[in-house]
Order: C-alpha cells, then sequence, then structure tokens
C-alpha cells in the first residue's frame, strides 16, 4: 500500500477507526512512525518493533495513568510491575491452559445451543445472533452470574464501550449510567460471596482471594470484574464476526478450512492479526524519550497502535492480504509481555469453537448484502455491529 498524501489522521476520534485506518496507518509508518497527533494530543507509535518495545519497558512508559489516555482506573490493566503482577496473579487461575482446556466442551456445547436458536430460520444476524451470545455466556458464566442477567451484562458492556470516542453527545451520560448500574449489580454479587463463603466461580474466588495477606476491596472487585468482562466479552465477538467475513470473502481459503480443519488454530490467528478488534492501549511517558526523531515528553500519552502494527509490512509479508496459511504470525492483537490478555487461550478455544461448528452445520453460509459492514464507533474495541447471513435451513442438534 503506497501513500504519499498525509492522510487526516485523528487518533482519539472514534470515527477515525471505522474509516479505513489502513490507508492512515501505511503513510504513518513510511512517514511517520512516531506520529503527534495535535487534536487528541497523543503520539501513535505505528510500527511493530517500536509497539512491541514501548509496551515492554514500564520504566520509560508507564501503564500507571490509564489505557486510556487520562484516565487510570484501578484495574491491573491501569498498573505497573509490582502491583500489576500481583493482581495478575490473584486472577490468573481461571485462565490457565487446564483451566481452559476443561472448559472446551463447555464451549462446543454454547456454540451448539446458540446454533440450535437461529439454524431453522435460514437466516440471521451473525453478530447479535451468534459471535455476541458465545463469548458473553462463557465469561459471565466463569464469573458466576445467572443467565437471567447476562442481557443486561451485554447492555452494560456495550454502552460503556461505545462512549470512547462516539460522536454521540450523550454516549458518556449512557455510559456513566451503565456503570452505575453494573458497580450496584456487581456489590450484590460481592456481597452475597462474601456472606455464603462462596469460592466456586471466579468472583468469589477474586473476593475471597489474598495478595500477600491482603484482600481486594468492593470497588477493586467491581473494576476487576468489569475488566474481565469486557476483556472476555467484547474482543472475541468482533474476531468471529470479522473473521468470518474474512473467510466468506476468500472461499478458496473457506474451502480449504471446511476439507482440512487441521488449518483451523493458523485461521484462528489469522483472523486475530486481520481483524485486531483492540485498536490501541495507552502508555504515559515517564521521560523524555527520542524515537525516530520525534521527542516524546514526560508526561504525555502515547498510543500503542496494535492494528498498525499487525499489518508492518517489514514483519508480515503481503500484510494487506488474508492468508489462513499465514507462518509465522506473531501478531500482537492480544498484547504482549507483562500485559498479554489473560484471557488469550479462551478466546481462541471460543473462535476456534464457533468456526469449527459454523462449518459443520452451515455449510452453505453466505453474506446476505453487499453493503460495507457497520461497525461499532470507538477509540478502543472496533468491530462489526452487524453482519447479515444466509444458510440453508437445518434441524436443532440439541434435541
Amino acid at each position: 500500500m503506497t501513500i504519499t498524501e498525509a492522510p487526516n489522521i485523528e487518533l482519539m476520534a472514534g470515527t477515525f477507526y471505522t474509516e479505513d485506518p489502513y490507508r492512515a496507518f501505511a503513510w504513518m509508518r513510511r512517514h511517520a512512525p512516531v506520529f503527534w497527533d495535535r487534536a487528541g494530543e497523543v503520539w501513535g507509535i505505528t510500527r511493530y518493533a517500536d509497539v512491541r518495545a514501548i509496551g515492554q519497558d514500564p520504566q520509560n512508559f508507564s501503564s500507571a495513568q490509564g489505557s486510556r489516555p487520562n484516565i487510570p482506573l484501578p484495574y491491573m490493566i491501569d498498573m505497573d510491575a509490582p502491583e500489576h503482577r500481583r493482581r495478575r496473579r490473584l486472577v490468573s487461575a481461571g485462565f490457565t491452559p487446564e483451566a481452559v482446556r476443561i472448559r472446551e466442551p463447555r464451549v462446543r456445547q454454547v456454540c451448539d445451543e446458540i446454533l440450535d436458536t437461529v439454524c431453522e430460520s435460514g437466516s440471521c444476524d451473525l453478530v447479535s445472533a451468534i459471535a455476541a451470545p458465545l463469548p458473553l455466556v462463557m465469561i459471565a458464566d466463569m464469573l458466576g452470574f445467572p443467565p437471567a442477567d447476562w442481557s443486561r451484562l451485554l447492555e452494560w458492556s456495550d454502552t460503556m464501550l461505545m462512549s470512547q470516542g462516539s460522536p454521540d453527545p450523550d454516549a458518556f451520560v449512557h455510559a456513566a449510567n451503565a456503570f452505575s448500574e453494573w458497580d450496584a449489580y456487581v456489590r450484590h454479587q460481592i456481597a452475597e460471596r462474601r456472606a455464603n463463603a462462596t469460592t466456586d466461580d471466579l468472583l468469589g474466588a477474586l473476593a475471597h482471594g489474598e495478595i500477600e495477606g491482603d484482600r481486594l476491596d468492593d470497588t477493586t472487585l467491581v473494576y476487576e470484574a468489569l475488566l474481565i468482562l469486557i476483556g472476555g466479552d467484547e474482543t472475541s465477538r468482533h474476531v468471529i464476526s470479522g473473521g468470518m467475513e474474512a473467510l466468506l470473502n476468500n472461499p478458496a481459503q473457506l474451502r480449504a478450512l471446511k476439507e482440512n480443519r487441521e488449518l483451523l488454530p493458523g485461521a484462528v490467528e489469522e483472523m486475530l492479526r486481520w481483524v485486531t478488534p483492540i485498536k490501541n492501549m495507552n502508555r504515559n511517558a515517564t521521560r523524555d524519550v527520542e524515537l525516530h526523531g520525534q521527542t516524546i515528553r514526560a508526561g504525555q500519552n502515547v498510543l500503542l497502535l496494535y492494528p498498525s502494527a499487525n499489518r508492518d509490512e517489514t514483519v508480515f509479508t503481503d500484510p494487506e492480504t488474508f492468508d489462513i496459511h499465514r507462518h509465522p504470525n506473531d501478531h500482537v492483537a492480544f498484547g504482549f509481555g507483562a500485559h498479554l490478555c489473560l484471557g488469550h487461550r479462551l478466546a481462541r478455544a471460543e473462535i476456534a469453537g464457533m468456526v469449527d461448528r459454523l462449518l459443520d452445520r452451515f455449510d452453505d453460509l453466505t453474506l446476505a448484502t453487499d453493503d460495507p459492514p457497520h461497525l461499532r464507533v470507538s477509540n478502543f474495541i472496533v468491530g462489526h455491529e452487524s453482519m447479515p447471513v444466509r444458510f440453508t435451513p437445518s434441524a436443532p442438534v440439541g434435541g
């Protein structure tokens, strides 16, 4: 992708990420790899090597001022070591390889339950009917939230995220209301677990867990549970929907995957690289740093632009092409280093499980419209808002 004219770049505007940001990323990598966004008052880091280097240099680029610029919150993603390491150790038990392996049959069961709800209709919105429910069910199940509350959890998660970079002037009001409802809900759930000494779900384990003799207070638990919910819910669904769109738009690769499921792990990795639902993470400079002829001043915010890193032509051959055979594929869709997404194994299991069941059960799945995808407007996590599909009606498998 060769672009000589400087595009319009506003890294804190949600619309920037829904209006082909890849042209702007390509220009920045070539001409301004450390880009000062005057409107957003942030630096944008576009090259793969720089994103990884800054993201693993907490001495010079701290997470403690907020993964979103100037909005530090009391959850582990907004911390540096040693507190980040201590907090992560407490939460990580639910996301170990063994814990995820044990959940894989449940993933497959939920996939079939979801597909059973639409299989007889012959059409649906793949986002709302298929991609969104799976990760929400899995993470809500882990936290111990009852099924009757799952629709509210999804609504709160969506509303809070949609305030990030939204052009809607009321978005922050809606987000504040959603957080207030979430806060009251989770505090009630925490109180129940403390009263009953419940530790058989993730929220209960966190409520009773200790970090070097100290327990997490209720406010901290509210935020950690929110991080787990949004991290587990929002990202997987966008990779399922955006990844399926990429497959449907590449019939030869779709056919190869149908015929040889050993290609599925590689296909999942390419879906992750291709979609990269988390568009950026913020770091804050702790001192003046010179990089590619620019001076990043102490106290300035620095956005690590993950989708740009995942299309860096010095790392990925023909990066603008979707290729399930790509190897190696060391993308940064889940972050890396100390801040590697805790739920990356579960997310991979969910994506692989749903893609596998879709290919088995909806063999002739096709896009139902030629219109461009409707993307959620956000400057943080972006993905398909809707994706109409068609398929031959079939009977449920659940009996």
